[in-house]
């Protein structure tokens, strides 16, 4: 089987990244605790995704296949967002906007503070699934982060997803309770980073 082609993000790939997430991560525990309306979630979860892509993208930090039918969104080593931007505040409601900064809150304190590359978001087209893409996509953050010799970091709120990151070598580093949710915070140690099987998706709203 011919291996798929992985590219950098570039800005004219915004519209697949967004629908391609927005799809991938509609029944996600994380993303329904956020927007839990099913007539506004499309709207808001792309607003949400938007604004992520648009930080990372000029970072060259998203890696996708298909120009976005497969996304894995990492931050470097030197990236730190902070709260929400003023750009996303004002596409979001505001019992909506502090429900995604109170999970920003609570997954943030958990996270180490040493240097470590993370993955951020890691999506799939449900049209494209069963094609291991996500496995595929992941590598490039993961070569990344070997490179520097620094560990890599990601977080779930899928408790299913626990042991199959497991078997593919993170380790879980902390349980981050976020009411009303349990969050995993994972690891994989420096130099040591192993590709990993296809996951349906994982989530740092920073």
């Amino acid at each position: 089987m011919t291996a798929p082609e992985i590219s950098l993000a570039s800005p004219q790939d915004r519209d697949r990244v967004l629908g391609s997430l927005v799809a991938a991560f509609v029944n996600d525990p994380v993303l329904r605790h956020l927007f839990p309306d099913e007539q506004t979630y499309p709207t808001f979860a792309a607003a949400f995704f938007g604004s992520l892509f648009d930080k990372r993208v000029r970072q060259e930090t998203i890696w996708t296949i298909g120009a976005g039918a497969s996304v894995a969104m990492w931050d470097g080593p030197s990236a730190g967002d902070g709260p929400p931007d003023d750009a996303l505040a004002a596409l979001l409601p505001a019992e909506a906007l502090a429900r995604v900064s109170a999970y920003n809150a609570a997954v943030h304190a958990a996270l180490p503070t040493t240097p470590f590359w993370y993955l951020g978001v890691l999506g799939t087209d449900p049209e494209h699934s069963g094609r291991r893409w996500g496995r595929a996509v992941m590598q490039a953050g993961l070569r990344r982060a070997a490179a520097d010799g620094l560990p890599a970091i990601l977080e779930t709120s899928n408790p299913a997803n626990v042991e199959v990151y497991r078997r593919a070598g993170w380790e879980v580093a902390a349980v981050v309770p976020a009411d009303p949710l349990t969050v995993w915070i994972m690891q994989q140690p420096a130099l040591t980073a192993r590709p990993s099987p296809s996951l349906v998706s994982t989530l740092w709203f920073m």
